[in-house]
């Protein structure tokens, strides 16, 4: 039996408790009590939270940050760019899996535990898409993250993106509802929106969904996907999923930066999850989506970085913290403790994933443990939002996945951070 008993925390976090005890785990999930022989792991003077979910990245993006003519450019301009690099590299399976474990790292030393890789871009030779797809989920269990692997589309013609979503979800996570057996992968389907995707895109993915029980995902409501929208439809967005049959509870959606009160009560009707972005939103000047408002409709609302093209960086709790500063520019201040929720459960509900996202007897052992005893957190009357607010760029001392350590003493365990770059380095030159 694979038992850890995570001892005398200063404080333990979930969305719906906190409080100082024992953390027990054995055979991957929570327990109430300690299984016989378990290993301790002291944790005095951290706090312990579930393991971050991070509901909305692009991990292809991660081999191409900063690149000249993608920093405070409208995304006309942005698109091309980050296409020229593409294809100056050229997409396969190679760059998908250096990238993927640049971005897969970061996010482990961050302390996520779950990653949503929105997939948009593919080689031009007409393969399906499964190497890709299997090169990144061999990279996710390599380092010991789960993944969730959307096979999104940006203009593909829809036969093309149906039999890849077939492909892809038969090769990584056959069982209907699109899990793996051991939980640690995941397939859904996503068009990036109705700014790049036909109707006959949006129901045909639909009809894998539907088919194979996956969830959906788009973006929709960015500034210029508005605009883009009203330009060729003279409708907005939200509008036409509602009518291409993409707002319903399988559904997430990401950023929603421009969205009116009505959308926000259609949303919440149909019960779609949404799927916050600020780390992206704000310096792409997308707007702000107003999560207070979306929350007290009654939305669940989930935290993503997006990709390396816009965010730049794959840090969940850097973008907790910007999402509480920015809030109050569209409304009242969130709370750190609402930005929590909405880094781990949020962001699990979006998913469909019940047992990821919180810390409780049968959920999955997915946790971090922040040491919160540094000069960082010192003087705080609330070490727990200090989580959010203090320390910048704070990395957990140790990451669990499935019960199985792999941060500790904030390292990765399965691999090195210097051969990982080395890797991605030789594929694309920086």
């Amino acid at each position: 039996m694979n038992a850890l008993t995570l001892r005398t925390p200063l404080s333990v976090w979930s969305n719906d408790a906190e409080g100082a005890r024992d953390v027990h785990i054995a055979n991957g999930v929570i327990r109430e009590q300690a299984a016989a022989a378990a290993q301790s792991l002291d944790v005095s003077g951290c706090i312990v939270t579930p393991g971050l979910v991070n509901a909305h990245h692009h991990l292809l993006q991660s081999g191409f940050r900063m690149l000249n003519g993608t920093r405070g450019v409208a995304m006309r301009d942005w698109l091309p760019a980050m296409a020229a690099a593409y294809a100056d590299a050229g997409i396969d399976a190679t760059l998908a899996y250096a990238a993927a474990r640049v971005g897969i790292a970061e996010g482990l030393l961050s302390g996520v535990t779950t990653i949503a890789d929105h997939q948009l871009n593919w080689p031009r030779s007409g393969e399906d898409g499964a190497e890709i797809a299997g090169a990144v989920d061999r990279a996710s269990r390599e380092l010991g993250s789960r993944l969730v692997f959307v096979r999104g589309t940006a203009g593909d013609d829809p036969a093309d993106a149906v039999s890849s979503a077939d492909s892809i979800a038969a090769a990584l996570a056959p069982r209907m509802g699109g899990v793996s057996a051991d939980g640690m992968t995941q397939v859904a389907v996503g068009p990036a929106g109705v700014h790049s995707d036909s109707r006959a895109t949006f129901e045909a993915l639909g009809e894998v969904a539907a088919r194979r029980g996956l969830r959906r995902r788009t973006q929709a409501n960015e500034q210029v996907d508005t605009e883009i929208a009203i330009g060729r439809y003279g409708r907005r967005p939200l509008e036409l999923l509602d009518e291409w049959g993409w707002l319903a509870p399988d559904v997430t959606i990401a950023h929603l930066c421009d969205v009116t009160d009505d959308e926000i009560h259609l949303l919440a009707e149909r019960g779609v999850c949404a799927t916050h972005a600020p780390g992206c939103d704000v310096p792409m000047g997308w707007g702000i989506a107003p999560v207070r408002r979306l929350l007290e409709a009654g939305l669940s609302v989930g935290l993503g970085t997006s990709g390396g093209g816009s965010n730049d960086a794959g840090h969940l709790l850097a973008d907790a913290r910007l999402a509480v500063q920015v809030s109050g520019l569209v409304g009242p201040q969130l709370a750190a403790r609402d930005a929590l929720t909405a880094a781990t459960y949020g962001s699990a509900r979006g998913l469909g994933r019940e047992e990821l996202g919180r810390i409780e007897a049968g959920a999955a052992a997915d946790l971090c443990v922040w040491d919160v005893s540094g000069v960082a957190d010192a003087g705080t009357a609330d070490p727990v939002a200090g989580l959010i607010w203090l320390s910048p760029g704070r990395r957990p001392r140790h990451v669990i996945v499935a019960g199985e350590v792999v941060v500790r003493d904030y390292r990765l365990v399965a691999a090195s951070e210097r051969e990982i770059t080395a890797g991605l380095r030789e594929r694309v030159g920086r």
